[in-house]
This record gives structure tokens, sequence and C-alpha cells, in this order.
């Protein structure tokens, strides 16, 4: 009966009762066993633009939209509308036997935008979801071509592609794995392209050969006929912002084509304005990958949303294969979502109807404010492409060692940034900027201005602490 009394008076609940309740009951994602269970986190009261207020009322710039994923900002009332309307309409259809307009009217948008040739879509909930139906998808188009050993994939240290049990096993991170179990035998992984760790001693186009042939003697080692695809996000977004160095996607796509290995890029976090085009894998990396992954951003975060773009001639072979009533018994009770759809295209009207023209012009600004920021002792290196960026602290600028600082550096950075207005993603020792597109020149002067006070102030505290000598 106690349950009941707080469920009906819970708009007269204060932030401490919400709080216990979650404390309670709510497990949110990536808990430690210490605390799983019996942790809250901080609240989110509202949001507005490219702002956030939290329970305790501070209005804070929403430093990595959300999670990468608020590109048209908050409390946008167009798609609220667009919500509305298409749940007054028509809230759900299944996806088994019927469709909806919505969602076909989006699949032919989707494929104007997306690189020739990539002309056809699955619909998922989400990021986790969508690289999994382009494994599943490289599985089943292999066993009709008959080459059911053909199925491990290449992903790479350092990435990042979801939290399924097999977009997990891609997974190139270690905290990823300590705890959990994942499909090792599936998955190979190369070294992260990151020029910041490069080996001492060699350039970067030195890298861009390194990272090539090892590809090329992985294949060889494995055998071409074992391995079904390669996946890669074209900048590594939780794994730090890592931008590849000059040559390398185009060099691994062209390994992909000579050995008959499905690319697929991971655009999860980088399309839908990220980069300042609808898709970034041709506009911005010059490949035409056979999938592409995408969520988030396709619905600007007010809708769960995914899907894989999947070059039309796989469909093609199989059309033309001797198996005909092979199935791909693949789906999910949400694909198709109409209201999914209807806001992934309001979207797609927001971000064509001006919002993609002003974050490419104001990229420049948010890279540079932001780039300043390597003149203070604690920042080893900061990096990015378009509207996201990846701030790295070091204990020394020699080693461009992490180690040797406290590893929850990050953390100390967001709790200053807080303080003073705005939010950032802590990551170790990193910290990762990706704000809502509808961004402006003043705010990110404002949001640089704050970075560079809280990593100043966090500087002084490991000093006084002993954890760094600058």
């Amino acid at each position: 009966m106690a349950a009941k009394r707080d469920y009906e008076n819970l708009n007269d609940n204060s932030p401490r009762d919400a709080y216990a309740m979650a404390e309670r009951h709510l497990v949110q994602p990536w808990p430690v066993s210490g605390s799983i269970g019996a942790e809250a986190r901080g609240f989110i009261e509202s949001g507005e633009g490219v702002y956030v207020t939290d329970h305790a009322g501070r209005r804070l710039i929403d430093g990595p939209a959300g999670m990468w994923c608020v590109n048209v900002g908050h409390r946008n009332r167009e798609i609220a509308q667009v919500m509305f309307d298409q749940a007054m309409a028509l809230s759900y259809n299944s996806p088994w036997y019927t469709t909806n307009q919505p969602a076909a009217v989006l699949s032919k948008r989707l494929a104007d935008n997306a690189p020739e040739g990539v002309g056809h879509v699955f619909y998922t909930t989400g990021g986790s979801s969508a690289v999994e139906t382009a494994l599943r998808f490289m599985q089943f188009y292999n066993n009709v071509k008959g080459r059911p050993d053909k199925k491990i994939v290449v992903s790479r240290e350092g990435g990042y592609h979801g939290s399924t049990y097999l977009s997990g096993s891609l997974n190139g991170r270690p905290r990823d794995h300590d705890w959990m179990d994942s499909a090792t035998h599936l998955v190979r992984k190369l070294t992260c392209p990151n020029p910041f760790r490069r080996p001492a001693g060699m350039t970067e186009a030195e890298f861009t050969d390194f990272l090539v042939e090892e590809f090329r003697t992985l294949i060889a080692t494995v055998g071409a006929d074992k391995i079904g695809a390669f996946i890669g996000e074209p900048i590594m977004a939780s794994g730090g912002v890592i931008v590849p160095p000059e040559g390398y996607w185009p060099r691994m796509r062209a390994l992909c084509d000579e050995h008959d290995i499905l690319f697929v890029m991971d655009e999860v976090v980088t399309a839908f304005g990220r980069l300042g085009h609808v898709f970034a894998a041709e506009d911005v990396f010059g490949v035409t990958p056979d999938m592409i992954t995408f969520a988030k951003g396709v619905t600007s975060g007010y809708f769960p949303l995914g899907g894989v773009m999947i070059a039309s001639r796989l469909f093609e072979e199989l059309r033309h294969s001797n198996h005909n009533d092979a199935m791909f018994a693949h789906g999910l009770t949400y694909s198709s979502h109409p209201i999914g759809c209807a806001v992934a295209l309001k979207t797609l009207d927001l971000l064509e109807g001006g919002l993609l023209d002003h974050a490419r012009a104001i990229s420049g600004h948010f890279q540079s404010r932001l780039k300043a920021l390597e003149d203070l002792p604690l920042v080893g290196e900061v990096r990015g492409v378009g509207l996201m960026a990846g701030i790295e602290c070091v204990a020394d600028h020699v080693s461009n060692n992490p180690l040797a600082l406290d590893l929850e550096v990050g953390k100390r950075i967001d709790k200053h940034c807080q303080e003073m207005g705005l939010l950032v993603r802590p990551l170790i020792n990193m910290c990762v900027m990706s704000p809502p597109l509808t961004i402006n020149r003043d705010q990110i002067d404002e949001m640089a201005d704050i970075l560079h006070r809280s990593i100043v102030i966090t500087q002084d505290e490991l000093t006084r602490e002993g954890l760094w000598k600058g």
C-alpha cells in the first residue's frame, strides 16, 4: 500500500523523494557491483535549447547533447507537435505484416542522403540493435551465399558499438569486458587508429601504413574466407573522439573490397549533423560503405529509433540466389515505429532547413576555441571534427602518460564545470563535448571559458594532493 500511495502522489513528491525512489528501485546503465540497485544519479529536471536545468535549479550548457543525440536542442515544439499528431493518427502498427507511411517516406529520404547505392534501410530501436542487425544480416548473407564459415567480425581497440551480446563483443575498451562475457570466437581486433598514441618516432603517414598492413596481415592469417565484416566508427566517440590519420578510411575500404569483406561504418554518433552532414561516410571521409548503422541524432533523442542502411547490391545478390525460401529471421516489435519515423522526418526537415549549414559554419569556431585548451599543462591533446571534440589530460607532455594521473580527472573537471554552468561527459582522463547543433558563438565561448577555468582548478587540486607535478 505504501508504494501505491507514493505513486498516487507522484506529482507532489519533492526531488528528495524521487531520489529515494530511484535509489530503491531504479537500475541505471553501467553500475558497479558495490552500489548496483542502490544508487541514484543527479536529476535533470528540464531542458531548453542548448541548456538543461538540474534538480538544484542550475542552468547548464548541455555539452554532450544528452548522449551525442539531442542535435536539434531541447524542447523543440515542432518535434513535440509531430509526436502528438502521429500518436493521435497511428500510435503503432505491427511491422510483421503491415507498414506505415512515415516509415516508407523516411526510407526514401534516408536513401537520398546516403552514399550512392546504399539504398535500403532496416529500422531498429537504437544503436546497439542497429549494429546487431548489421552483423546478423552479414551472417544471413553469407549463409545464403554458401559461405557458412565467413562470419568473423574485425573491429578495433578503443571502439564502442553497443551493449547487446554481439554488438558489445565488438567493443575495444578493457572495462567493457572485465566482468562481462562476449563472443570472443567471432571477433578480432585491430590497433586503435589514434595518432596521439602512435609509436614514438613514427610519422602519421607511417602510422597509417602500419594500420593498413596490420589489417592485411590479419586477413592473411585468419583467411579472407573466414572474415565476414569489418566495422568501425568514422570517429571513435566513446573511445575519446579518436580521429584516424589521413588516408586511413579509403585504404581500409579498399582492403575490404579486395577480399570480399563487408565494410560497415558505425555512424550512430557521427550522422545527422554531428559532422555537418546527414551521413559522414562519403561527404567527410570519402568512402561508400556496404552498411551504415545509425541512431541517436536521427530523432534528436526525442524517440528511440535506429537503423541500418544496406547496399542495394546485397539484396540483388540474395534475390538471385538459389535459396528463395531463405528467411532473414530477424525483427523487432518496434521496427519502423510510426512515431519514431515521423520524428525522424521532422528532424531531417530541421537539419536540411538550415541546421546542417549552421553546424558546418560554427564548427570552426568550436574546434579553435577548444583547441586553445592545449595551452594548459594538464591537457595533452584536443582533437575533433565538426561539433564533437575530445580533451585528453596527461601526466606530462613527454610520455603523454595518463596513468600517473588520478584516473577520475575527467569527473573532477566535470564537477567544477557543473558548478559554473556546464555539463560535460567525463571519460577517465578525458572529457568529450558534442553540444546541440543549435549552439551559437557566444555559447561556445562560454563553454570554452568554463572548461578552461575548471581545468585550471583541477590542476591546482592535483598538485596539492601530490598527484601531478605540472
